[in-house]
């Protein structure tokens, strides 16, 4: 005989429990709509201040991690600070957490999906202003928290998430993301790593100062000979400057095309072939790796949050490559240029540094006059996300277009993306990094925000802050021309598009008003706007021909000649 109808339903029961916690999908817990991220012991022996992710994907390929964390295109991803967390106890992440481009896992449409969890690790820093702070220490992967070696991740899982019915995800990170491989040098290609004294003092902790130095053609054939210097400056990468790569392979003519519609930037392949042929100016090139704790790179100037960078570059890592290699140690041999980031760079460090460089050739610069702070006004603006009169239509304001003026990601959404990338302007994005740089330093040892990053309020005070330190480049040459503009005569060169993809363009008209009616002296400087419907990234010259441009300005100002 079988068993009773009350036994059988008990055992039916048992068994459609046991099918459901045996599938390769975790059940839901009803009620409960969260995801829980820990760490074992053996992946990290103490407890851990930093921060944990979520990141949930309907693809498993790249892993979620990879496909999350961009203002271009995200997967649903969701962060929360964890203070000492100790191994085995979860950091949970639920409908309260903020996230990108979801505010909240209530807004998860059901289905299923895969997920990973990473922990970024923060360092305790005692740093020299009496500050003690929590932040991510690069460890020479440009602030990339999803590759920085340390940091934790779960594997890859499949779930089944429903926030109507509930579910409870448990991710366990138990894996250490292993260090960085370094490029070896070559004949033409060498790789320098320094600690830096005065940031180690800063922040309390030891800090690293990089440089990837590109030779020309017969530096070890010509032991006697020395050679002007072009600085390229960007963000952190450990590639050769201007992509130099003779290993690489010729574009094809379709992409030449694609490139040719944009900007006149040949590959790294064909500026290789050109390096190295004997019409090329003999020349070093550089470029710097100075991570700092808020972005992948410090904007190459002084830093009331981020510390001493300027004084650093130019009094530590300049001297140590001028005594390591055959380096001309005069002005008018040392050249700057960068694009966007190093754009700015490259324009600051040749106005802080009038009488140190002989010129720069700066390419869509970040926003070099704060009332174009993108589409901002840093100084009349009440809100970065809206405009001040708006009636009874409220328009976004946005922060990136495509060249034929479609809009793409707005103010809003990019500090939202910000928010959930790390608290107290730990985001190692863009406005932090700009809030870090410019900015003071709060009464909690973090930078202040020029805006908050949820309500897109402006602080005035941080905007006045950041003009009267010298940020606004435009402003800093308007108050200190007369002093330092006979040293900046035929030394500005700047290239932006017409319809660049930040809006960047717009700051540069008003620099370029600027010099326009500049007296005492008079200079116009260089400026030149691609047209029609250049992006961000346009310059009207490849690299081999701006480095023969750099070459005719090192001839003119050499002594003698």
């Amino acid at each position: 005989m079988g068993p009773s109808a009350p036994h059988r339903q008990r055992r039916l029961a048992s068994v459609a429990a046991a099918l459901v916690f045996s599938s390769p999908f975790l059940s839901p817990c009803l009620g409960a709509q969260q995801l829980e991220v820990s760490f074992p012991a053996s992946a990290h022996a103490g407890p851990i201040t930093g921060r944990a992710f979520v990141f949930i994907s309907r693809d498993s390929a790249p892993a979620p991690r990879f496909q999350a964390g961009s203002y271009y295109n995200s997967v649903p991803f969701f962060g929360v600070d964890v203070d000492a967390l100790a191994p085995g106890k979860p950091a949970v992440v639920d409908v309260r957490t903020l996230g990108f481009p979801l505010a909240s896992l209530k807004d998860l449409p059901a289905g299923d999906y895969w997920v990973q969890a990473l922990i970024n690790v923060y360092t305790e820093f005692h740093r020299a202003d009496g500050h003690t702070i929590w932040a991510h220490m690069d460890h020479w992967e440009g602030q990339n928290f999803q590759r920085s070696p340390g940091n934790l991740v779960s594997a890859v899982r499949r779930v089944h998430l429903d926030p109507a019915a509930g579910f409870d995800v448990k991710l366990v990170t138990d894996r250490v993301l292993p260090p960085i491989a370094m490029p070896a040098d070559t004949k033409w290609v060498k790789h320098i790593k320094i600690q830096s004294p005065m940031l180690t003092r800063f922040w309390g902790h030891p800090v690293y100062l990089g440089a990837t130095v590109l030779l020309p053609k017969g530096y070890d054939e010509h032991p006697d000979s020395s050679y002007p210097t072009i600085y390229v400056q960007g963000h952190f990468g450990l590639r050769a400057p201007f992509g130099f790569n003779p290993d690489g392979r010729p574009e094809s003519p379709q992409r030449r095309a694609a490139r040719l519609r944009m900007t006149a930037r040949e590959g790294g392949y064909e500026f290789a072939q050109e390096w190295m042929s004997d019409s090329m100016p003999r020349m070093i090139a550089v470029t710097f790796q100075h991570p700092t704790p808020y972005f992948d790179d410090s904007y190459a100037v002084n830093s009331a949050n981020d510390g001493p960078y300027g004084d650093a570059l130019i009094q530590e890592l300049i001297p140590y490559l001028e005594g390591h290699f055959r380096m001309i140690r005069q002005p008018w041999a040392r050249l700057l240029t960068g694009g966007s980031t190093g754009g700015w760079e490259s324009l600051a460090l040749q106005v802080f540094h009038p009488k140190f460089f002989g010129g720069t050739w700066t390419l869509y610069p970040d926003p070099v006059d704060f009332r174009n702070y993108q589409l901002t006004n840093a100084y009349t603006d009440t809100s970065a996300f809206v405009p001040n009169e708006s009636g009874w239509w409220v328009p976004e304001r946005y922060m990136m277009r495509s060249p034929d003026g479609q809009p793409h990601t707005t103010m809003r959404q990019m500090s939202q993306l910000e928010a959930v990338l790390g608290s107290h302007g730990r985001s190692a994005q863009q406005m932090n990094a700009w809030d870090a740089v410019y900015g003071p330093v709060g009464p909690d040892g973090y930078p202040e925000e020029l805006w908050n990053k949820r309500t897109g309020h402006i602080d005035h005070a941080v905007a006045e802050y950041m003009r009267d330190h010298g940020y606004d480049l435009r402003a800093y040459l308007a108050k200190n021309w007369t002093k330092i503009g006979p040293d900046l005569v035929d030394k500005i060169h700047v290239y932006v598009g017409d319809m660049d993809t930040y809006y960047l363009n717009l700051a540069v008209y008003r620099l370029q008003d600027f010099f326009a009616h500049t007296t005492n002296p008079h200079y116009a400087g260089t400026f030149e706007y691609g047209r029609p419907m250049k992006p961000h990234g346009w310059q009207p010259f490849t690299d081999a021909e701006l480095v023969r441009m750099m070459q005719r300005q090192v001839e003119r100002h050499r002594p003698g000649s």
